[in-house]
């Protein structure tokens, strides 16, 4: 279960992802969000569906790869009778330095604008600086084809190693102030069974 709030000037975000791999490589995310512009609308709801599986592990001093696809719902904004969003694929590549002191993390991908009916590649790169077994920094940046790109930095702690972690960051649009910043607090909770 991954969880968190975005908290920006005018807005704010709340999230839930729970997901769970049922054979062993291929982890199922069905989850949502809902986000409220303002004091005087009300709240529109978002929700995530995504299958995303491994091809290389990751291991210390190596590196891992995998692919995710995906579709987010907007009910709200895109009305219709199969409520269907943005639909997206992505592949994600890490890579760790140092015995795991250092995993740089890559990812490119497509996404297809349901509002607009347009094509976007989409693109990041992240890092995490381990400290020690429960303090990581992170910094990331990420964006499309369209869209000035954003970045993010932080901290995450793990309360119960591999078990609990929380994380605080903070980001914004390159090149953008106002409402384009954030505050972010999250909760990821990975027991490897719930049974």
């Amino acid at each position: 279960m991954e969880s968190w709030t975005r908290l920006y000037p005018n807005s704010t975000e709340l999230w839930a992802l729970p997901a769970c791999n049922p054979t062993g490589n291929l982890e199922i995310t069905v989850g949502g969000g809902a986000a409220k512009l303002g004091e005087a609308t009300g709240w529109t709801d978002d929700y995530v569906l995504q299958a995303k599986t491994l091809f290389k592990t990751l291991e210390p001093n190596g590196w891992g790869i995998g692919a995710a696809i995906g579709t987010i719902q907007h009910p709200k904004i895109n009305p219709g009778p199969n409520l269907l969003g943005n639909r997206y694929a992505y592949v994600p590549l890490s890579m760790s330095f140092a015995d795991d002191l250092v995993v740089v993390h890559l990812n490119g991908g497509w996404l297809r604008d349901k509002a607009t009916g347009k094509d976007q590649t989409t693109w990041g790169i992240g890092t995490e600086l381990n400290l020690d077994t429960k303090l990581t920094l992170i910094a990331e940046s990420f964006g499309n084809s369209i869209d000035r790109p954003y970045w993010q930095a932080g901290t995450r702690y793990s309360v119960m190693p591999g078990l609990f972690q929380i994380d605080a960051t903070v980001g914004r649009q390159y090149g953008n102030a106002g409402d384009h910043r954030w505050l972010s607090f999250g909760v990821r909770f990975t027991p490897e069974k719930l049974f």
